[in-house]
């Protein structure tokens, strides 16, 4: 009896074309439906890189003009100063006064110039944050997503 359980398997009269069929078409739907699924996720996956980069690109040039505009500001501050303290040089009437005039402008161009580095520090670390925000909330997103899986 054993043979011809044997026999019965690897028969050709127990093969049955319609199974083969359906079986072969529940995988090829099957592989078709995660097809489908794996490009919807690469696809959202590939607009979201978008949005990180266009954003990341958009806070860089805003950042940038920041930086600018506060460099030309302390540029045209430090050009008045120079020129206001040329013009008071001219009315020097003694070495003495010529000495405590250039005193005072060395001193107040240097608390200036500590002034204007702290500013550009703290504009530039928020455009550093900014930049860079995008980017690590793309990341924090990925990563939650790979957690729930």
């Amino acid at each position: 009896m054993a043979t011809k359980k044997t026999d019965d398997v690897f028969s050709l009269s127990s093969f049955d074309p319609a199974k083969f069929t359906d079986s072969f078409r529940d995988f090829a739907e099957k592989g078709a439906v995660q097809s489908k699924e794996a490009y919807a996720k690469m696809k959202t996956a590939a607009e979201e890189a978008t949005k990180t980069v266009e954003a990341t690109l958009e806070s860089a040039q805003t950042g940038s003009v920041e930086l600018g505009l506060k460099a030309i500001d302390a540029l045209r501050t430090n050009a008045e100063n120079s020129l206001s303290h040329m013009e008071a040089l001219l009315g020097v009437k003694s070495l003495s006064e010529f000495v405590e005039l250039q005193t005072s402008f060395v001193r107040k161009q240097a608390e200036l110039a500590v002034e204007q580095a702290k500013s550009m520090q703290e504009a530039t670390k928020k455009v550093a944050e900014n930049v860079t925000k995008p980017g690590k909330d793309a990341a924090e997103k990925a990563m939650s997503s790979f957690k729930k899986v």
